[in-house]
């Protein structure tokens, strides 16, 4: 089977339509579905199905997708294995980031590779972890979040990390009756009124905890997903909120623990499995170790 081909099977399982492969691939609709026919006669199966409009994967199919994994991973630790008798690691890594991640690890992690050779490219990302399939079709490291309770985004083709564990904070805006205390119980909140992100998110997710511990649903009054704007409208107060610890900056809002409820957040290197092997991205990956080990101490 040829390895073109093959790529060209990976990115329709990545990016669901023939189009959308197309346009990523720089080819066009018909050359695409040309290559997957041949594929097929290769392969000597069917590895695509109708679905209304579009076209899906078959069981070998996507069996074929997993070892189309391995194939464009071997070519890639082969072209890395070049570059090492040119100097190894070097060569371009690219990286999705969640904004509030990308402002407190992106810098440590530019300066740990200054003079590396490494070229990290980063670009932010503000999507759930159920979204790390579909990014990792563009990026080779991602960093997400999830919620410490939810499963981890580990799959057959992906490869999930955890990289460190950032604690949820309650804001309150200065003068809130409850700004005295040293932590702060859910059943004290259950007539605030919230200011939240968007739903699947990790801070939503606590709060979805706190609604279970109060038995009350909480009143969210604005779901904005900047952490800026988030913390002046509650030191307007307009609200409270929950915010990741370390994203928290405005000198003005109160912080606070909560107390009775597991509430942190998750941050994950996500990547394909065989990505430990090419040297840059394993220079990537140990930089996001050393700079998050720092924060953690």
């Amino acid at each position: 089977m040829d390895a073109t081909r093959l790529r060209v099977l990976r990115e329709l399982a990545d990016r669901g339509t023939v189009a959308a492969t197309a346009q990523a691939l720089s080819m066009t609709p018909s050359a695409v579905s040309q290559q997957l026919k041949i594929l097929s006669r290769e392969a000597g199966v069917t590895l695509l199905e109708p679905a209304g409009r579009r076209l899906r994967l078959t069981d070998a199919g996507q069996a074929l997708v997993v070892r189309a994994d391995d194939v464009v991973a071997a070519l890639d630790r082969a072209a890395a294995e070049m570059s090492a008798y040119r100097g190894s690691p070097r060569g371009r890594v690219r990286v999705a980031l969640f904004p509030s991640g990308a402002a407190l690890l992106l810098p440590g992690l530019l300066d740990a590779l200054a003079g590396s050779g490494v070229d990290v490219q980063a670009r932010d990302e503000d999507l759930p972890a159920a979204a790390v399939p579909t990014l990792l079709a563009d990026y080779d490291v991602v960093l997400t979040h999830r919620d410490e309770r939810a499963p981890d985004t580990s799959s057959p083709r992906v490869t999930a990390e955890p990289l460190m564990r950032e604690p949820i904070d309650l804001i309150l805006p200065p003068g809130h009756p409850l700004a005295g205390q040293d932590a702060v119980r859910p059943d004290q909140l259950a007539d605030e009124r919230w200011i939240s992100v968007r739903g699947g998110f990790p801070v939503d997710d606590v709060l979805m905890s706190v609604a279970a511990a109060t038995g009350v649903q909480p009143h969210v009054v604005m779901r904005i997903n900047d952490f800026r704007v988030i913390e002046e409208l509650v030191a307007g107060g307009h609200g409270v909120a929950l915010l990741a610890r370390h994203a928290v900056t405005n000198r003005s809002v109160v912080q606070l623990p909560l107390a009775g409820v597991r509430a942190a957040r998750i941050y994950e290197l996500a990547r394909r499995p065989a990505a430990d092997d090419v040297p840059a991205v394993a220079t990537v990956l140990q930089a996001f170790r050393d700079v998050a080990a720092r924060i953690a101490d």
